[in-house]
């Protein structure tokens, strides 16, 4: 009878809709958990940056340190072999940059919240010292 065609067709409609409900649902659920996990994996990686030692407060224009891109306020993780486990004084500083005279020096910095390396090579220039940045400890 076409009353029971009506029926049933109301029936089919009803399910579509909870079906697409429950799919709009899962979507929702979906984009929130992606949210999240980019969101942790943001709090991770800012966790995961390695600490600092040290700071550049001065870059000397023309100097080794100006020209392999060092800047001011970029935080010093890693200087050749000296890194925030085994620097005492800045003196651990000055040795590497002399025994590393004219011989690329791997440093890394953090600037802006990234990691940044940067190759350094101490040499004589124009200015005073190695480098022609002027460098100072981070009070931890």
């Amino acid at each position: 009878s076409p009353a029971g065609l009506q029926n049933d067709h109301k029936a089919l409609m009803k399910q579509v809709e909870e079906a697409l409900h429950q799919l709009h649902a899962r979507e929702k659920e979906k984009h929130a958990r992606d949210e999240a996990e980019a969101l942790a994996e943001a709090m991770s990686q800012n966790r995961s940056l390695p600490q600092a030692f040290a700071k550049v407060n001065a870059v000397t224009p023309g100097s080794p340190a100006s020209l392999s891109g060092l800047q001011v306020d970029d935080e010093i993780v890693e200087f050749g072999s000296v890194n925030v486990n085994n620097f005492q004084n800045l003196q651990n500083i000055a040795m590497v940059v002399q025994h590393s005279e004219g011989r690329p020096l791997s440093v890394t910095v953090i600037r802006s919240g990234r990691k940044v390396h940067v190759g350094l090579t101490p040499k004589r220039w124009a200015g005073k010292g190695l480098l022609g940045c002027n460098i100072i400890p981070l009070q931890r």
